[in-house]
């Protein structure tokens, strides 16, 4: 690998263009499910579109590890920026020439043909997402010394979350108060001002190829790495099934917001940026709590953290408490995430990084869209037999007393496997 700036100057590169990329998320994470209740009302249906964007990591996360341990990783964050930057420009056509939207229905859709363009967009972008965070996850370790991974990977998320969580939740609340359309055409603007600064990252970002191109072979050699990595499993299992539970509480939270609290776009996107904060902060501290309780209990009390906070979801009585329980909850993810990639970036060779990596993230982050469709199943259910009020709580019930379980049955398991690891 060549390059012309110093190791410094790489790693900030790519930390700037992750924090633009994420900023760009963040806004979405407020205005995809938000939009979707401007057009209809039905929690089914509102799933749809987060649904799209997390669909592609079920469907994309292997043949993307393949792709990312064949070709230049820089180039391919390049032209998936790019690829998200043209979703969201038809999203911003799309919104602006449907503007001003009726009021939503109480059952169907209002403008379906507006709802099903939205939910295309946001599947490219989920698409392009599923290959542009494998790729990035992998060029990470060839930026910096193996000693500063926790380091480098507690900056980026820091970052990542400062746009992520907090600045572009509440960026995306003002702007689709102000004009709906308006947060997808500064989403547009971020994306190619990413793939600029990728661009301008010199250098060869490819791995050592294989002898033989045989996608089947490569895809097996992943597998097979990750069938032999034990402690690797528990952890992409762990990660999966929490990630079902969040997921499952998404749908909820923002009909939950909006009916039972009584929040506006603008104060939904403060409490997310609350929510952030722990999370910035467990970014900032990770490495010294490493350091200070080892890995193994470092992801035992995150793991016990994390379900204490799902049941905080589910207490929170007003706005302020759950901005708290929100923060809890970034807090321990964040720590937990320091201890489980950054041993995922050690254990794992550089040439089957992309491949193991996608086979992972398959595990732990294709459980994203189920859980999404269970939130909205768990609603529409408990509605049956339930005030709505009511019903939009089960989410948060379900995934309290499932992270709970969760800790239970992984505490012993995580405790001596990343204690004994070296």
């Amino acid at each position: 690998m060549t390059s012309s700036l110093h190791p410094t100057g790489r790693i900030a590169y790519f930390i700037s263009a992750s924090g633009i990329t994420n900023l760009a998320d963040g806004i979405s994470l407020v205005v995809w499910a938000w939009l979707a209740t401007l057009l209809t009302r039905e929690p089914l249906v509102v799933a749809l579109l987060p649904v799209a964007i997390r669909l592609p990591w079920f469907l994309f996360s292997l043949p993307a590890g393949i792709i990312t341990d064949r070709t230049d990783r820089r180039r391919l964050i390049l032209l998936m920026d790019l690829l998200r930057a043209s979703a969201f420009f038809i999203a911003t056509c799309t919104v602006w020439f449907a503007f001003p939207l009726a009021p939503p229905p109480a059952h169907g859709i209002e403008s379906p043909g507006v709802f099903g363009t939205l939910v295309f967009c946001a599947f490219l972008v989920g698409t392009a997402e599923v290959f542009r965070d494998n790729a990035a996850q992998t060029m990470l370790p060839t930026l910096v010394e193996d000693s500063q991974l926790e380091r480098a990977n507690g900056r980026l998320w820091s970052v990542e979350l400062l746009g992520n969580a907090l600045i572009g939740p509440a960026l995306g609340s003002l702007l689709i108060s102000w004009m709906v359309w308006a947060p997808f055409a500064l989403n547009t603007s971020a994306f190619v001002l990413a793939a600029l600064i990728m661009y301008s990252l010199s250098g060869t970002f490819r791995p050592a190829s294989p002898a033989e191109r045989n996608w089947r072979k490569e895809l097996k050699d992943g597998l097979l790495f990750l069938k032999d990595a034990s402690l690797l499993r528990l952890l992409a299992l762990t990660t999966g099934v929490w990630n079902l539970f969040h997921q499952a509480m998404f749908i909820g939270l923002v009909l939950h917001v909006q009916e039972n609290l009584r929040v506006g776009a603008k104060g939904y996107g403060l409490i997310l940026a609350t929510g952030a904060l722990g999370g910035i902060l467990g970014g900032a501290v990770a490495d010294r709590i490493v350091s200070l309780l080892g890995p193994g209990r470092t992801a035992q009390w995150m793991t016990l953290g994390s379900a204490l906070a799902f049941a905080g979801v589910a207490l929170a009585p007003n706005g302020y408490a759950l901005g708290l329980a929100l923060a809890t909850f970034e807090f321990t993810a964040l720590v937990w995430n320091t201890v489980s990639v950054s041993y995922r970036q050690r254990l794992i060779p550089d040439a089957l990084l992309g491949r193991v990596n996608s086979v992972y993230r398959l595990l732990a982050w294709g459980m994203m869209p189920i859980g999404l469709l269970l939130s909205g199943v768990l609603v529409s259910v408990a509605e049956l037999y339930l005030p709505r009020s009511d019903a939009l709580m089960t989410p948060f019930i379900f995934s309290a007393a499932g992270a709970g379980l969760l800790t239970i049955l992984a505490w012993r398991p995580l405790g001596q496997g990343l204690n004994a690891a070296p």
